[in-house]
């Protein structure tokens, strides 16, 4: 059984760094690409960032040279760590992996970010 379980979450102020966690279980980790997505209030859900079985990143522009994507395959651990936070980075913050064509999310963690 897959399980995803994020954590880290929080409020703080603009111009604030966070690192939120998500502790997968259930699947092989170190093979699969595993990806961050958020979603803010009325929004759809969207990428943020991801990071490959190799370890290449790729991040949306919205966030390029503010957040870094990291894996630890001994833990079976995904990262965020986020810097110089804003407003518009308030969201749940959603860890995913796909495994044999299904999709899994966690439960989500919330960002917020005050104006």
């Amino acid at each position: 059984q897959v399980r995803l379980v994020e954590s880290g979450g929080g409020l703080v102020q603009p111009g604030g760094s966070l690192r939120i966690s998500c502790a997968a279980s259930g699947i092989n980790f170190r093979i699969h690409d595993l990806e961050w997505y958020r979603q803010a209030p009325g929004k759809e859900r969207v990428l943020v960032a991801r990071i490959n079985s190799a370890g290449s990143k790729e991040y949306a522009d919205s966030v390029k040279d503010r957040f870094t994507i990291s894996r630890d395959n001994v833990w079976n651990r995904l990262y965020l760590q986020m810097h110089s936070l804003k407003p518009e980075d308030t969201a749940a913050y959603y860890c995913h992996v796909k495994r044999a064509g299904v999709d899994f999310w966690g439960q989500g963690t919330q960002v917020t970010v005050p104006s």
